[in-house]
């Protein structure tokens, strides 16, 4: 068969159109790339580069003077032989989980609180957020061990009280509290993603139910935590992971030494003190890959158990 002359036409036409688009496309991914360059350059240099170092170092005897020397897996069969380390662990777990739940505790309910409309809600809303832009900063670091120390408005407060404890920065039956406390009071990052979470519920579900006769707890547990279950694990997700990383507090608290009797060895200070006054820096590579590790399993666990209790509003029914 013949192609006809209509059809050869067309695709003489078509051809040059089809260049033209690729060539357009091909331009705006080199623009693209070019405008994308200095991060990349930024991300390899000053991040893959360190960790592709640092995980070098792990395997090492490294003390930032003498080069370093092979040792294998030395480092990572010797964490579990430290008691300081095993130490370290128990104190960032027990913080991560009775920190982190409350911490969202407080911010679901202060966002809800927030989400009706009321007058100054703006000002309530502003008010709440502002501890967290201080953020884990030296300053706040030093004002709450200012505060919880002996003698400090809190001891004095709970003096009042019958209540003497002789400050909680010294006490280390008290020392936990204080920095569940101190990430508690700093609830306002999460307490915004929530409130942004509770106004995409739409209002007619909340009537319906008000109408077949549910009271406050039902609506919160049939409608309010389906609905912002999406919410609810991007928020714990995200304040687990920080919950790992706190250091600028507990370095401050405890004058960088993980006291008293060990109670605010976290993690990453250990991590610190065996870097950089140890000077064993294989050894702190060593605990911060290991630290990677086990927050990629855990992340892989929220995502493999959310299937079970987060629901998005495009899954089937």
């Amino acid at each position: 068969m013949t192609q006809s002359p209509t059809l050869s036409r067309r695709s003489a036409s078509s051809a040059p159109a089809q260049l033209r688009k690729s060539k357009q496309r091909g331009a705006d991914a080199r623009a693209g790339y070019t405008f994308l360059l200095p991060w990349l350059l930024g991300f390899i240099a000053l991040t893959v580069g360190p960790m592709i170092s640092s995980l070098y170092l792990s395997f090492t005897n490294y003390n930032l003077f003498d080069p370093p020397k092979w040792i294998g897996l030395d480092n990572y069969t010797t964490l579990f032989q430290d008691e300081r380390f095993l130490q370290s662990v128990g104190v960032t777990v027990g913080y991560v989980v009775f920190g982190t739940p409350l911490k969202l505790a407080a911010a679901l309910a202060v966002a809800m609180l927030l989400n009706s409309k009321r007058r100054g809600q703006g000002f309530y809303r502003s008010a709440f957020y502002a501890p967290s832009l201080i953020g884990a900063s030296v300053s706040i670091a030093i004002v709450w061990k200012a505060m919880f120390g002996d003698s400090g408005p809190v001891d004095q407060g709970l003096s009042f009280f019958g209540i003497n404890l002789g400050g909680w920065v010294g006490n280390p039956s008290m020392t936990m509290p204080m920095f569940i406390l101190l990430t508690v009071w700093q609830f306002g990052a999460p307490m915004v993603i929530f409130l942004a979470g509770l106004k995409q519920i739409p209002a007619d579900l909340y009537e319906a139910a008000s109408m077949d006769g549910a009271g406050p707890v039902r609506k919160f547990f049939n409608i309010t935590w389906p609905m912002l279950s999406p919410v609810i694990f991007f928020n714990l997700l995200m304040e687990t992971i920080h919950a790992f990383q706190i250091f600028a507090s507990a370095y401050i608290i405890s004058n960088g030494e993980g006291g008293p009797a060990g109670s605010t060895l976290f993690y990453t200070l250990y991590l610190y003190l065996r870097g950089f006054s140890d000077f064993r820096m294989g050894y702190a590579s060593a605990m911060a890959w290991l630290l990677v590790i086990v927050v990629g399993i855990i992340t892989l666990i929220f995502f493999r158990t959310s299937k079970s209790w987060v629901h998005y509003s495009g899954d089937a029914k």
